[in-house]
């Protein structure tokens, strides 16, 4: 789900930090730097990067693609892989059997085996797709705002350290303990007050 989408989930964000006198050229560099790489027919378990909104599996930030009206918007892609379990049991089974066979040896060691493992599963990661999943963002430079259009743990996880290398700013989650901590001009024994609260319990 994203901008686009009927409905959405998302997560807000505080950016803590600024871009400097060329916030455009910092964003476009950033987002180059850090685009989506593709492992279709890489032995890689895992891509993240950024991407284009509007076609998210040719990134092209060109022209400040990403700017609208005065909003950056763009999109954070993971692409993931992953080996069925039966998949590849089977496949280290016969390439056992076949090294055996080829060698006239009687058993392998466990070193071997663990080896012949990992080979086995690079060979099947690079032929496996990977899945990609897409979250789209938008930022508002001017308010130091970021809208996060889900709220997947893993998925926001990535996206603040990903933001972080690429810009080198930091993103403060918004909550209900960090909205009061920043906007309502709460004094120490306030703040004190508020990070003992604890959350209560209304069914047991």
């Amino acid at each position: 789900m994203g901008i686009l989408a009927s409905t959405s989930s998302l997560t807000r964000y505080r950016v803590n930090g600024s871009l400097g006198d060329n916030p455009i050229d910092v964003v476009e560099m950033g987002l180059k730097r850090h685009k989506i790489v593709d492992i279709d027919k890489e032995p890689q378990e895992m891509s993240v990067g950024w991407t284009s909104l509007t076609d998210p599996y040719h990134p092209d930030f060109e022209g400040s693609s990403f700017l609208v009206a005065s909003y950056f918007i763009f999109s954070l892609r993971i692409d993931k892989k992953s080996v069925p379990a039966n998949v590849l049991k089977k496949q280290v089974i016969m390439e056992e059997k076949k090294r055996l066979r080829e060698s006239g040896r009687e058993f392998l060691s466990k070193t071997e085996k663990k080896e012949l493992k990992e080979d086995v599963k690079q060979i099947l990661l690079t032929r496996m797709p990977p899945v990609p999943h897409v979250y789209d963002v938008v930022w508002d430079p001017e308010k130091n705002i970021l809208w996060f259009y889900t709220t997947h743990k893993a998925a926001n996880e990535e996206l603040e350290t990903l933001f972080l290398k690429s810009f080198n700013i930091n993103l403060v989650k918004l909550f209900p303990y960090t909205l009061a901590d920043l906007e309502l001009g709460l004094s120490d024994h306030e703040k004190d007050m508020l990070y003992k609260l604890k959350p209560s319990r209304f069914t047991e």
